[in-house]
């Protein structure tokens, strides 16, 4: 137990000065695991708050997000080929940045994907269930979930200090640095579980009131 304290003390004390390589260090101990299943959930719950204060941000932030992504995306592969393939002429970060671009994409588009309930979610069998059997099986995919992003949380962390330690570049730039898109899954897993969450608050609720609850999101029916 000593030991884990003095973990969690030495990956707060490289945070707060701001030293990658320290924290890259110190946050190859388990302990960060703790620290993730411990943080996960008040900082998805304060997401989950923002939103319900700010429905716009409710309703539009995901898919905002993945249209002005997918669109750049779209763009430079356009525009690159032509210029490739006409003018001869390349920039350099035009291969390597939409991968990464990709990268955001997948993810803010997974908690999109569980807001409206169009993941792999076996509704038949849901739709089939008493309801206290999809409210259990809401439970399970709270736990689950959560499961996910504490590894996924810690796995990101860790590859985001050590690419900062070592100053990565995204190849093809002088600039831009491999762990400012690194950092964006954690982020994006935190807006992850808020959804997971206000699905799982939506489904106790409408089971106390004894109506459908655990099936496709009406937003996915528009």
């Amino acid at each position: 137990m000593q030991e884990w304290l003095t973990a969690i003390i030495a990956i707060w004390d490289a945070l707060l000065a701001g030293d990658s390589w320290s924290l890259s260090q110190a946050i190859r101990h388990p302990a960060l695991f703790a620290m993730a299943a411990i943080g996960i959930l008040p900082l998805s719950v304060l997401i989950l708050q923002l939103f319900r204060r700010v429905p716009l941000l409710d309703r539009y932030l995901e898919p905002t997000a993945m249209f002005f992504i997918y669109m750049a995306i779209a763009m430079i592969i356009f525009v690159e080929v032509i210029r490739r393939f006409v003018f001869n002429v390349q920039a350099p970060w035009s291969t390597t940045l939409p991968p990464y671009l990709f990268l955001l994409l997948t993810w803010i588009g997974c908690a999109y994907n569980v807001k409206l309930r169009t993941h792999l979610s076996f509704g038949e069998v849901r739709a089939a269930m008493p309801p206290a059997g999809r409210l259990a099986l809401s439970f399970l995919d709270a736990v689950l979930w959560y499961v996910m992003a504490v590894i996924v949380v810690v796995a990101t962390l860790r590859l985001t200090a050590n690419s900062a330690a070592n100053f990565q570049l995204l190849l093809g730039t002088d600039n831009v640095m491999r762990w400012w898109f690194y950092i964006c899954v954690p982020i994006s897993w935190l807006v992850l579980y808020a959804r997971v969450l206000e699905n799982l608050l939506d489904d106790v609720r409408s089971y106390r009131e004894g109506g459908v609850f655990g099936l496709t999101n009406e937003l996915a029916r528009e």
